[in-house]
Formats: structure tokens, C-alpha cells, sequence
């Protein structure tokens, strides 16, 4: 008996191993990933050299109301219209709301499934398969209720990776609408300085037309005591006309930006008309904020998309991964199945299943380590993507940073040459006037005089443009809150500006 049972233990024994040794060498035989890596890595701000571009000035971060600093209700007002009707915004709350519908999706995925199925089928068997007499040959009529569960063990997080994905997704696309909203209150805060500038430039055309008038009427005069000729009235009489077509083409402008600020909130163009004259005033004092390159990227919303972007292809290559890797499901089924109606509703008729589900890749052509490879070069291209956002970033800051303070230099020998030359304008008139010099002298005077109007209106628009683009730059008060949400405090916790745990498990 003890050898029968020594056998036994045995035979066992040897059949474990030979499951055992079956096992290991399906597995060697599988799919593998071996060899497919990436060693792309999210670069760091404080690894560009931005100390001497962007200085430490003791600045403040711009306000959700950045745009209050330049004291015009209307501008305010018209942003506020923008975000609640432009087509564009509306956009890109339907984008968050699909990736927000593909999270649950997602989700769905690492729960038990349960469903409920009734089949009524009519049905001639056949005679010489595997039904017996009397069914053989017969129609019958099947009834059949099924109560089924299932639930994907997911033993190597392939759907909770594709969970966090969808998440991380879902963030990426709430930052791309801040961005949406940004860019849309930085358009609309532009072309409103740009019709102010406009309305600038009418009011120095309208001067000039002023001064080209007064100028026509002392010709007139000179000409009656024989000073000047028909030649230099005509003269004054076509420089006149221009300054007046110059100024109906101003008109023509103020209208075609009222309509594009009607298109920007997006209503119609009758919308424009009722926007009356910008009253934008100087703004804030410009300084940057300290701790700039490290904490732009929580402050502006491209660099955040793009950073949570990089972790959903994070988790993609892991769930892709996992793909080599054998599924195990569970599944069971209960309920009734019987021929005909009078016995459907009986114990006899209950039938029950129970029992796992392997599916193991073995050889697929190549398919999988094809598809992980194309997630490693969508990991690589957002890495890229990222790093470039950043660098456009820290440049448009610099950049605009660099332009307001060539304007605030400009804007001091501007202001010189414009007193200069009005004083010359003047100056040239009255000696005209009193017969000391000719029209070609009062013509140059003028135009010098005109021009160096014109510069000083372009410069102070110019600034404010390079103001409010500024803080745009900077990100126009947005922080970065999608870590804070409890439903992605795990995500967050793995990807953030200062660490890559997550990217370096994804290789």
C-alpha cells in the first residue's frame, strides 16, 4: 500500500513538472518585448540658461483678471460675452466631455460586468448530429435565460493602466480649454487695442486734415498779394484731399476691427457696431515674477496639457506591455433552458457554468511588439512635443519681456523728436504765413511733424500690445489645480515638473 501510495506521489509529482516545464516553455515561445525601450525624458526648465533673459524682479504672476489692469469696463465686458457664446470655447468643452466619456469607458473596464439575456429560437435539428431521439429531426422551440457575470482579473494592470491614461487624457483636454480660453481673451484684448490705436491714428489724421486746411487757406492768402502761385494751391488743395482719404480709410479700419471683435465673440457683425471707443488705459507696472522657468510650467496651460499628455502615453506604453502577457477572465452563468414553454419555469430546466478563461499570445506576426513600438514613438513624440512648449515659452516671455522694454526706450527719444518737430511745424507756419519761407518748407515741417505723431501712437500701442501678450506669456492667472481632484491624486503623485518615476517604469 505505502509503495502504491510512493507511486502515486510520484506520477504526481511528474506530471506537475511536465505542466510545469509545458508552461515554461509556451511562455518562452511567446510574443516578448525585448529590446523595445525608450530613453526620451521630459526636459527640466532649470536646465536652460534663463537667468540674464528673465531676471528676477519681485513680480507678481498675472490675475484670472489680468485684464483689469488697463481700466476699460467695456474689454471686460466683451471677454465675459466671448467665453459664454464663441463656438471655439464651446469646443472645447465638448472635447473634455468626450475624454471625460472615455474615462468611464476606461473605467468600466477593471469592474465586474453582469448581464441578462432571453433567446426564443425555432429550430429544426438534424437527424444524424449530435441531438437524440425524439428531438432528432424534429422542430422544437428553445427558451433560454441567462443571468452572466464577468470580471477581467487583470493580474498585470493592463485595463488599470488604461484608466490612468483615459484620466490623464481627461486632464490634458481640461488644460487644452483653458488654453482655448486664454488665447481667445489675448485675441480679443489685442484687436480691442488694436481699434484703439486705430482711433488714435484717426484723431492725429483728423488733426492733420486741420492743419492741411489752415495751410490751403494762407496759400490762398499769399497768392491774393502775389506770394505764391495757382501752382502751390493746388498743391495744398491735393495734400488736403489725402489727409481727408486717410482719414475715411481709418474709418473703413475702425469698422472691419469692430467686426472682427464680433467674430472673435462669436456673434455677428451687426454685434460689432454697438462697441464704442476703447478707453484702455497704461497698465501695470511690467516685472517678472521670481522662480519664473520652474514655476511656469503649473501657470501656463499648453505646458500643463502637455505634460499630462506624456503621462497617458505613459501608461499606454505599460498597457501596452501587458498585452504580452496572458489574460485570465472569469466568467459564470445562470439561469433556464428548456424545449417548449411548459417546463421553461421548472427546476429541471436550470442550467449553471462556471469556470476561467486563458488567452496567451504566442505568435501573432509580430503585432504586439508592432504596436508597442508605435506607442514608443507617441511617448517620444510627446516628450518632444513637450520640451518644445516649454522652450516657446520661456522664449515668448523673454521676448516680449525684451520688446516692452525697447518700446519704453524708444517711447523717450520719440517723445523728444515729437516736441521738436511740432515746435518746427509751428514755427515753419508762421513764417509762411508772414511771407518769410515757402510751402515746400511748411509741407516738410508738417509731415515730420505727422510722422513723429504717428510714432508715438504706434509705440504706446505697441507696449500695451506687448503688455497684454506678456501676460498671456505668463499664463493669464491660470494654475494648474487638475492634481488636486481625488480621482487623480495617483496620477498626479507620479508624474510632476520635478519627477520622471513614472516615465523611467514606462522604458
Amino acid at each position: 500500500m505505502k509503495q502504491q501510495t510512493s507511486k502515486s506521489s510520484i506520477g504526481a509529482r511528474t506530471l506537475k513538472l511536465g505542466v510545469s516545464a509545458i508552461a515554461m516553455a509556451a511562455l518562452s515561445a511567446c510574443a516578448n518585448y525585448a529590446g523595445i525601450h525608450s530613453d526620451a525624458r521630459m526636459a527640466q526648465p532649470q536646465q536652460y540658461e534663463t537667468t540674464q533673459s528673465l531676471p528676477q524682479e519681485q513680480g507678481h504672476w498675472p490675475s484670472a483678471d489680468w485684464v483689469d489692469q488697463f481700466g476699460d469696463a467695456q474689454l471686460k465686458a466683451l471677454i465675459a460675452e466671448a467665453l459664454q457664446g464663441s463656438p471655439t470655447v464651446e469646443q472645447a468643452k465638448a472635447r473634455v466631455a468626450q475624454a471625460q466619456a472615455y474615462s468611464e469607458t476606461a473605467k468600466a473596464g477593471t469592474l465586474p460586468r453582469v448581464d441578462a439575456s432571453y433567446t426564443l429560437t425555432r429550430q429544426q435539428f438534424s437527424s444524424t448530429a449530435l441531438i437524440p431521439p425524439p428531438y432528432a429531426g424534429s422542430w422544437q422551440t428553445e427558451n433560454k435565460g441567462l443571468l452572466t457575470a464577468s470580471y477581467d482579473l487583470d493580474l498585470w494592470g493592463k485595463n488599470r493602466e488604461a484608466l490612468r491614461a483615459a484620466v490623464s487624457e481627461t486632464a490634458a483636454s481640461e488644460a487644452d480649454e483653458e488654453v482655448v480660453k486664454l488665447t481667445l481673451d489675448t485675441s480679443i484684448a489685442r484687436t480691442y487695442n488694436e481699434l484703439a490705436r486705430l482711433y488714435a491714428l484717426r484723431d492725429i489724421a483728423q488733426d492733420e486734415v486741420t492743419r492741411r486746411a489752415q495751410i490751403d487757406s494762407i496759400t490762398a492768402a499769399r497768392i491774393a498779394t502775389g506770394l505764391d502761385t495757382q501752382v502751390e494751391r493746388k498743391t495744398a488743395q491735393a495734400n488736403l484731399a489725402t489727409s481727408r482719404s486717410r482719414v475715411s480709410a481709418l474709418d473703413g479700419s475702425i469698422l472691419t476691427t469692430r467686426y472682427q471683435l464680433a467674430a472673435l465673440m462669436g456673434k455677428g457683425p451687426d454685434r460689432g457696431l454697438a462697441i464704442t471707443r476703447p478707453t484702455l488705459g497704461v497698465g501695470d507696472e511690467v516685472r517678472l515674477p521670481d522662480n519664473l522657468p520652474a514655476d511656469l510650467v503649473s501657470r501656463r496651460p499648453d505646458i500643463v496639457a502637455a505634460r499630462w499628455r506624456v503621462d497617458a502615453i505613459t501608461h499606454e506604453v505599460k498597457e501596452a506591455k501587458a498585452e504580452f502577457y496572458p489574460d485570465i477572465n472569469l466568467s459564470a452563468a445562470l439561469g433556464l433552458d428548456a424545449f417548449g414553454f411548459g417546463k421553461f419555469l421548472t427546476a429541471a430546466s436550470r442550467t449553471a457554468s462556471v469556470g476561467p478563461a486563458i488567452h496567451l499570445p504566442i505568435f501573432d506576426g509580430g503585432e504586439l511588439r508592432a504596436q508597442l513600438k508605435g506607442r514608443y514613438a507617441e511617448f517620444d513624440y510627446a516628450v518632444a512635443a513637450y520640451d518644445q512648449t516649454l522652450i516657446g515659452a520661456l522664449s515668448g516671455v523673454a521676448t516680449q519681456l525684451a520688446q516692452i522694454h525697447s518700446s519704453d526706450a524708444q517711447l523717450v527719444d520719440a517723445q523728444t523728436a515729437q516736441q521738436a518737430a511740432r515746435d518746427a511745424d509751428q514755427l515753419a507756419i508762421t513764417q509762411y504765413k508772414g511771407g518769410l519761407t515757402n510751402q515746400l518748407t511748411v509741407l516738410n515741417a508738417d509731415v515730420t511733424a505727422l510722422n513723429a505723431d504717428e510714432a508715438i501712437a504706434n509705440l504706446k500701442m505697441d507696449r500695451r500690445d506687448q503688455q497684454i501678450a506678456l501676460a498671456s506669456d505668463l499664463g493669464g492667472g491660470y494654475v494648474d489645480t487638475s492634481a488636486d481632484t481625488g480621482h487623480r491624486a495617483d496620477v498626479a503623485a507620479q508624474v510632476t515638473p520635478q519627477t520622471h518615476s513614472v516615465i523611467a517604469a514606462a522604458r
